[in-house]
């Protein structure tokens, strides 16, 4: 079959080849024919190292398909089965799985390396165990989630992370109140998913801040109600009763985003860490101002709750027509035009690009 390969952490461009096979299948196991994937800038910080992923691996962790076989053990899944792919497969057993955190559950990571791939000049890995760039995949059960059959697939991967973290960070971990006013720093699609997400919540204003004009133009469309450029913000949060947001929503991953974020949240008022960044990136508070103005920092992971009771949120919600899905949709490329999707993505002006694997 098909894929795209990452040789060295660094390399910029993929090794798209069609010699590559899918392996690991056995007890516990699921075959997926994948149909679309979506590309996120965590595929990004994954090939450049920012976020950890031994190479030789297939990028890709947004993900839709069908199960097109099951392995022993297996009985809540069948052959036919649309699905979408989890990046964090939870293992079911772990004291976050027994609390109703499935999120946290970080057995998956312990995989990291495992090779899901066999090709021409050796065995590659997938990206945190799915690597959706590829035709096929063979994951853990836990690392699929069914979907109606009416979701399309571009759709359906979209929700696999990007809409999910977003959307959930909303929902879930800032429970965000009618009326609330929002900021949201970073309007690809994660960001956009959060603006939504603050929509269905019913905040009754929501900034989306961005240096790309072309992006923060966009939001608009999914109910922000202003966008700045980051030189804006400071003096925008000021002018707010309280003297900022009530909620700040960084997407970026950064940790200047993080400081303009607490800048811009209002005494008492919080700010959801949503960006996935570098270990390495330190953000800074004193004692004295984290004491003194009781902001929270509230870290929020894939949505802040099981990806199970995300992803049927996130298709509740389209059903009805309150979050738009399909208007995510910026680019569509199959495999062989990855590399120039990439591009596209580094440039900063694709919202969501999905990739057609066959």
């Amino acid at each position: 079959m098909r894929a795209a390969i990452l040789h060295t952490t660094g390399q910029e461009s993929l090794d798209v080849r069609d010699d590559v096979e899918a392996v690991g299948f056995g007890p516990g196991k699921v075959r997926v024919r994948l149909r679309a994937a979506s590309l996120c800038h965590s595929d990004l910080s994954a090939m450049n190292g920012v976020l950890p992923q031994p190479a030789p691996f297939v990028p890709g962790h947004e993900g839709a398909g069908d199960v097109v076989e099951v392995g022993e053990g297996v009985t809540d899944v069948a052959v036919g089965d649309r699905v979408v792919l989890c990046w964090m497969a939870p293992c079911g057993r772990c004291a976050h799985c027994e609390r109703g955190r499935s999120h946290l559950c970080v057995a998956s990571l312990r995989r990291l390396g495992t090779p899901n791939f066999r090709y021409g000049e050796g065995e590659a890995s997938g990206f945190y165990g799915t690597g959706t760039f590829a035709e096929e995949v063979v994951v853990e059960r836990e690392a699929v989630v069914p979907v109606p059959a009416d979701l399309p697939y571009d759709l359906a991967a979209l929700i696999g992370c990007g809409v999910t973290t977003g959307l959930g960070a909303a929902v879930h971990t800032a429970r965000v109140e009618p009326g609330a006013s929002v900021a949201v720093i970073g309007a690809g699609g994660v960001g956009v998913a959060a603006v939504q997400g603050a929509r269905v919540c019913g905040a009754g204003r929501i900034a989306v801040v961005d240096p790309v004009p072309s992006r923060r133009e966009r939001a608009l469309a999914f109910g922000a109600t202003e966008a700045l450029a980051p030189e804006e913000l400071k003096a925008v949060a000021k002018a707010l009763p309280g003297g900022g947001f009530d909620y700040v929503f960084e997407a970026v991953g950064r940790s200047a985003t993080v400081r303009a974020g607490y800048g811009a949240a209002r005494r008492g008022g919080a700010v959801v860490v949503i960006g996935a960044g570098a270990q390495d990136d330190l953000a800074s508070f004193s004692m004295g101002e984290l004491f003194f103005n009781e902001k929270r920092l509230l870290p929020s992971l894939y949505g802040g709750a099981p990806l199970t009771r995300t992803v049927a949120l996130a298709v509740e919600l389209w059903r009805a027509g309150r979050i738009d899905l399909a208007g995510m949709i910026t680019h569509r490329v199959g495999l062989a035009d990855v590399n120039e999707a990439l591009a596209q993505m580094r440039g900063g002006e694709a919202l969501r690009t999905v990739v057609t694997p066959g």
